[in-house]
């Protein structure tokens, strides 16, 4: 849930680790830190909170810089977010052996830190933070007899937990070595130089050639070169990657938030998803990630969709949509739950596992254990290279593009969309007509050029979000397949805006939470035409006379809903299970307005990182 960067070649390391830092602070802002080797030393400068607090303590821009560091050209840098230790400078990254010799950075969690702490100190040494890492600065240089990489090889097989780490000695000032076990970790290669890092985009301003390290490898990396072995040193050759996104696909491009503009480019997002697979003259859907496997996924007895937080509620879709156009058995897990509660996975059994960066700690724990178990296990990702990506028996990318707003938005259609077609593809070689599946796919390829029209009423949306931003509780009812987005949309309203909201089945409501409601209480509706359309109108009365204040989202046309609503945000008629591609825009464009009219930090809320890599 940290970033890493780390550099060594002809340039001037730290411009370089500074500005991959900002690309990085998404996945952490608690706190930062660099650590430039020069002069047969290491230098250490850390700050708590925004990178921008770093830099000024390091003078950047100001006549106080300091140019020793600047003209360093290897050092490791991290932004934090903070698991063992509160984010103070103490426990800021990164960490310094008792002697001065090695600095580490790390992602993870070290599980027997404890453990090693201890063995430590009967070796006099102490820890002065509270963080799991510190110990291993320690234990590595406690390792250390002239050989940083056999230190670090020796080091981490005493470890228990998992970790992304840079290491540099100031005895070795032309060398890092790198090791990963559950947290990514990147090799970029450029002309002379090499950048280590935990994501691409701190590194592709310099190069987009990559390599990914796996789990339970290392590398050593110089200005001339890197080899790359496992933990018990037996040589691992990588092949290089292309990182298939540019400099300018992470930039801002003139908004004021990432997460606007991957709300508003949701429409290019979609049809990037989307190209090449649809055959809207045939009807037919093709997916070659998961072509070798279409056979025994035709015949799966029961499908088990695994994942967590946004991507969960895009499970949530995919189940409705592979029982009601596949007519499979279908659920949906909590990868965190999956993982512990020893579940029953029997023959014929697939599972699907959601996951925008393809690094979720307890998504992949989960892919593990059903492939133990022996179920045929698909990934849908969207970050190429990604260790679910490559842990799974196959799958499919989103091909979105990347995502830096920590709040999922174009990520979570694309999940959606991408569901839709392999449960058309599925239901095809079951029991969807041909005409049936014509009508779902020529409707999808419609959906990019809809949702633009969407959100065009983003002006309207903020209007209406001002008159209740106030208020501290809401709710959002949906039903059918809008329950999921109901789900979704009280999500993205607690994460950016911090109002504590609920979403559940609009019958779900008087079940309990009617006794909530209150005079002026925004309660959203989904109210899209639909099989379930006047049962949410019944909600809608139970509301409005306990004087809550509506909020709906409607088709377009639906002149009835307008007496019963405050206000409307109208989406185009599609076939029901295409409807949560739209529905759930409105809701994102009203969690967004909600947080900028409360003055929060919209793509980097509290506490909150983009990749949740750690348990």
């Amino acid at each position: 849930m940290c970033g890493i960067v780390g550099y060594i070649g002809h340039q001037r390391a730290l411009p370089i680790l500074i500005e991959g830092l900002k690309r990085l602070e998404y996945r952490g802002y608690d706190s930062s830190g660099v650590a430039m080797l020069q002069d047969g030393k290491i230098d250490i400068t850390r700050a708590v909170g925004r990178i921008s607090n770093l830099e000024a303590r390091l003078g950047l821009g100001g006549i106080e810089t300091d140019c020793r560091q600047n003209v360093s050209t290897t050092g490791i840098a991290h932004t934090r977010w903070a698991t063992h230790g509160g984010p103070t400078e103490k426990n800021a990254h990164p960490h310094l052996s008792w002697d001065g010799r090695v600095a580490v950075v790390h992602n993870g969690i070290i599980e027997n830190y404890r453990a090693l702490a201890t063995f430590l100190e009967r070796h006099g040494i102490r820890c002065v933070s509270e963080t799991d890492t510190e110990v291993l600065a320690h234990l590595i240089g406690h390792c250390y007899r002239g050989n940083l990489e056999q230190a670090v090889r020796d080091a981490l097989h005493e470890v228990q937990g998992t970790y992304g780490i840079a290491v540099v000695c100031a005895n070795e000032p032309g060398t890092i070595v790198a090791a990963r076990k559950g947290s990514p970790l990147i090799i970029g290669v450029g002309n002379g130089e090499y950048l280590v890092a935990s994501d691409a985009s701190a590194i592709v301003k310099h190069t987009t050639q990559v390599v990914y390290l796996s789990d339970g490898e290392m590398a050593t990396v110089t200005s001339s070169g890197f080899h790359t072995t496992t933990l018990d040193a037996v040589p691992v050759t990588k092949d290089l990657h292309e990182v298939e996104f540019s400099l300018e696909e992470i930039e801002l491009a003139g908004h004021e938030h990432f997460m606007a503009k991957e709300i508003f480019e949701q429409s290019h997002s979609l049809a990037t998803t989307l190209r090449g697979r649809l055959d809207t003259r045939e009807g037919q859907i093709i997916l070659g990630g998961i072509a070798n496997h279409a056979r025994d996924l035709a015949r799966a007895k029961r499908i088990i969709f695994t994942a967590q937080g946004t991507a969960w509620h895009a499970g949530i879709v995919g189940e409705y949509m592979f029982e009601d156009i596949a007519k499979i058995p279908a659920e949906v897990e909590y990868a965190s739950e999956f993982r512990y509660r020893n579940p029953l996975v029997d023959f014929g059994t697939v599972v699907i596992a959601i996951s925008q960066s393809g690094e979720t700690a307890d998504t992949l724990a989960a892919v593990r254990e059903a492939k133990v178990k022996g179920a045929l296990c698909l990934g849908v990702v969207n970050a190429v290279g990604s260790t679910i990506a490559r842990e799974s028996d196959a799958g499919v990318y989103l091909h979105c593009g990347p995502e830096i707003g920590v709040a999922s938005t174009k990520a979570f259609t694309s999940q959606i969309a991408v569901l839709a077609m392999m449960a058309i593809q599925l239901g095809r070689r079951r029991f969807l007509s041909q005409e049936d599946a014509h009508r779902l796919v020529n409707a999808l390829d419609r959906i990019p050029d809809q949702v633009a029209q969407v959100v065009e009423q983003s002006d309207a949306i903020r209007a209406a979000v001002e008159s209740v931003v106030d208020r501290e509780n809401w709710l959002f009812l949906g039903r059918g397949y809008n329950y999921p987005i109901a789900l979704e949309g009280a999500l993205k309203l607690k994460e950016i805006s911090y109002i504590h909201a609920e979403g559940m089945p609009a019958a779900e409501m008087k079940h309990g939470p009617i006794a909530l409601i209150n005079e002026g209480m925004p309660v959203v509706f989904i109210a899209t035409r639909g099989h379930q359309y006047d049962k949410v109108l019944s909600n809608i009365e139970e509301v409005r006379s306990r004087g809550g204040r509506i909020i709906a989202v409607a088709t377009q046309g639906d002149a009835e809903i307008t007496a019963k609503a405050e206000h409307v945000f109208y989406v185009p008629n599609v076939p029901e299970p295409l409807q949560p591609l739209l529905t759930v825009v409105p809701l994102q464009l009203l969690a967004y307005h909600a947080a900028v009219l409360r003055g929060c930090n919209v793509d980097k809320p509290r506490n909150l990182a983009k990749s949740v890599t750690v348990e």
